[in-house]
């Protein structure tokens, strides 16, 4: 008698969990279907997006093409980037010469990581200029990175030259108090939002250190469109 009593109240719970399961699969299901039907399509719109920030940052570009930098040299971007290389946009002009190199960069800002895609030349070895891919920074203060006439007019011609080594940056780029600023490789901060401007700082100036000693030494073999 008491063991019945047991089954015939163990059956709701049975019932319970099997419908949970149940439940929890067909949901597991439609969250990883909804992913893989939206993957592509957010892809493609990251990818357009920075296209457009390419085209911002190098204005004489017509036409892109992506490149890696790695230990053997610059190449054309076939599927994934292998370990160790670095990613970069090569943008030419109407006649196919090289207008300039586009490349990411990322650094902690006061609410999250700010990640930019920067235009170098190498003509003059400087950045020329800036574009925003991704940012969380408080509305009206750090977004002024994008706004703010005078930080701006900082990447017109920020210098990001190589040592004699080409080993690594000349000078180091990076962010100076608003109103401080001497040298052709400081970044004069906007005042109110130091601290967005020193990512940005840090975000050019970690990715040329990285970039530019692979790039600069072959940087011929892309001076033209192929």
């Amino acid at each position: 008698m008491n063991t019945q009593a047991m089954e015939i109240q163990a059956t709701p719970t049975a019932a319970m969990i099997r419908t949970l399961g149940i439940v929890s699969t067909v949901c597991g299901l439609i969250i990883v279907g909804a992913f893989q039907g939206t993957y592509t399509a957010v892809q493609e719109n990251k990818r357009l997006a920075t296209e457009r920030t390419v085209f911002k940052v190098i204005p004489a570009a017509k036409s892109i093409v992506e490149y890696q930098a790695g230990a053997g040299g610059i190449q054309p971007v076939a599927g994934e980037v292998p370990a160790g290389a670095l990613k970069f946009y090569a943008a030419y002009d109407g006649s196919g010469r090289l207008a300039g190199i586009a490349a990411e960069g990322g650094a902690k800002g006061y609410a999250d990581t700010v990640r930019i895609l920067y235009g170098y030349t190498p003509d003059c070895r400087c950045v020329v200029g800036i574009g925003v891919i991704s940012m969380r920074e408080t509305p009206g203060i750090g977004d002024k990175i994008v706004t703010d006439k005078d930080f701006l007019a900082n990447f017109v011609s920020l210098d990001v030259q190589l040592n004699a080594e080409l080993s690594g940056l000349a000078h180091e780029v990076k962010a100076v108090k608003h109103g401080t600023k001497t040298k052709a490789w400081e970044v004069d901060a906007i005042a109110g939002a130091t601290i967005t401007s020193r990512a940005v700082g840090r975000a050019i100036n970690d990715s040329a250190q990285a970039l530019l000693p692979k790039l600069v030494p072959h940087i011929d073999k892309i001076r033209s469109k192929s």
